[in-house]
């Protein structure tokens, strides 16, 4: 016999978590199922905490669409539900005139994303925003900001927790199978549920996850990658009120410099493609790479200021050698199993893009 409930979210990342907190404000009965001992440990404890603007997405993809309308939401929630954030605002940077055309078509990307109130500025402008940056041109983001993540995701519990829904942690979902008219969910423990609604948002493990939901099409099931970041700390302060962010990576947005609420420094991530999902220690020897890109943007950065951090895990579903992938939401229409909702390669700006996520999967039609 298997007990019953309307909704099951699997993942109580920030992502998971924005999506049953929309589900439950619909008035349905959501259970959320997160296989660690409390919520958001994995990617969404583990990022550089930044509220981005939706500069870099191609046009008309979901993470430029999700990123742009989540920025407005996010800020809009932090206001209402007092979670500490700071719109400080950041500057890209062109660190030579050969890097100039690469920062203007990431304008023109913003710009077609729907990104309002950049602005360019040339070298000497930049430094009097900011003396110790070295570079050639700047665009300045006024709307990127950051943000405490864990004071986020406790918001988002509360809310799901109030409109009646459950998390239950220490819970890890083993099969899916098809049942009359449900989805049956079974865990570690032996537990069976029956869901007319299941939404793997399971981050690094969703793939996983997926390859063991009865009835779902391989065909319909990414390839997983795993790209990890590491981050530094500074031991020295840093003089900078704004985040900075060279032009970005094939795989990432460069090694840039973070601030936290406290002020405090970081610089990161890089990206180390790896096999291993749970390989999150920080090589000390990974900051002589870092030295090099820091003083592109930072030529004052002392030697031995930069001390390991910790590092995170990009769930990919685009290799080394691809260009990056989109966020990949299948719905019923996608891959033809009533009730399903799988979410692959979410990483940045999923936290950014949370609650848009959140309203974009309760909205899907069919469910």
């Amino acid at each position: 016999m298997a007990d019953s409930v309307q909704c099951v979210v699997v993942g109580a990342g920030v992502v998971g978590l924005a999506i049953a907190r929309a589900l439950a404000l619909q008035g349905r009965d959501v259970l959320v199922l997160e296989a660690e001992d409390a919520i958001g440990t994995q990617t969404s404890a583990r990022s550089s905490e930044v509220i981005h603007a939706g500069l870099y997405y191609p046009a008309g993809s979901l993470k430029a669409r999700l990123c742009v309308q989540g920025r407005t939401m996010l800020y809009d929630y932090c206001a209402q539900r007092g979670v500490p954030h700071r719109r400080c605002g950041k500057l890209v940077v062109a660190t030579s005139e050969q890097q100039t055309d690469a920062l203007q078509a990431v304008a023109e990307r913003a710009q077609a994303n729907g990104v309002r109130g950049l602005h360019w500025l040339d070298g000497a402008a930049a430094r009097r925003l900011e003396p110790a940056l070295a570079c050639h041109a700047a665009l300045v983001s006024p709307d990127t900001g950051i943000i405490d993540s864990h004071a986020l995701m406790l918001a988002l519990q509360a809310d799901l927790e109030r409109a009646g829904g459950t998390v239950v942690l220490r819970t890890q979902v083993q099969t899916v199978a098809r049942v009359a008219g449900a989805l049956r969910v079974r865990t570690h423990d032996g537990t069976a549920i029956d869901t007319r609604l299941l939404v793997n948002a399971a981050g690094l493990n969703a793939v996983d996850l997926a390859r063991r939901i009865e009835g779902l099409p391989a065909a319909c099931v990414p390839v997983a990658f795993h790209a990890k970041g590491s981050y530094f700390s500074c031991a020295v302060r840093v003089p900078f009120s704004r985040l900075i962010y060279p032009l970005p990576e094939s795989a990432g947005l460069g090694v840039h410099l973070t601030l936290d609420l406290a002020g405090q420094a970081r610089f990161g991530p890089d990206v180390q493609w790896v096999d291993d999902p749970g390989d999150l220690q920080v090589q000390a020897e990974r900051a002589l790479g870092f030295y090099g890109e820091v003083r592109r943007y930072w030529p004052e950065l002392p030697d031995g200021a930069l001390q390991p951090g910790y590092a995170g895990m990009r769930p990919k579903i685009s290799g080394p050698a691809e260009p990056a992938a989109d966020f990949l939401i299948q719905g019923p229409r996608e891959h033809g199993v009533p009730g399903l909702v799988n979410l692959f390669g979410i990483e940045s700006p999923g936290l950014t893009s949370s609650l848009a996520v959140g309203a974009h999967v309760a909205g899907l039609p069919g469910l």
